[in-house]
């Protein structure tokens, strides 16, 4: 039996000027608040693809194939600076 997800609408924060600039847009363009941010969202995301695309690229770089190589990854940091803390010790047999 399949399950339907539900999908939760979360509470965007903006500052008080931000507000009033969505507010003032979305009056001006005739459309609400949130299809004014869900529209400027997907335009500024799309706008910047190559960016986001090169940025994955050099993560996936990183990527050697060993244990410590995906846990510098994760951790948000670079080889030299997790096995200063310690490092990661590699299974044998994996590679």
């Amino acid at each position: 039996m399949a399950t339907k997800s539900a999908h939760r609408q979360a509470l965007l924060k903006v500052d008080p000027v931000t507000d009033e600039l969505i507010t003032s847009g979305a009056s001006f363009l005739g459309m609400t608040k949130k299809e004014l941010v869900a529209e400027a969202v997907r335009f500024y995301l799309d706008a910047r693809r190559e960016e986001r695309r090169c940025h994955l690229q050099d993560l996936m770089a990183e990527l050697d194939g060993t244990r410590a190589s995906r846990v510098a990854l994760l951790a948000g940091l670079t080889r030299v600076q997790l096995d200063a803390v310690g490092g990661v010790k590699q299974p044998p047999g994996e590679w």
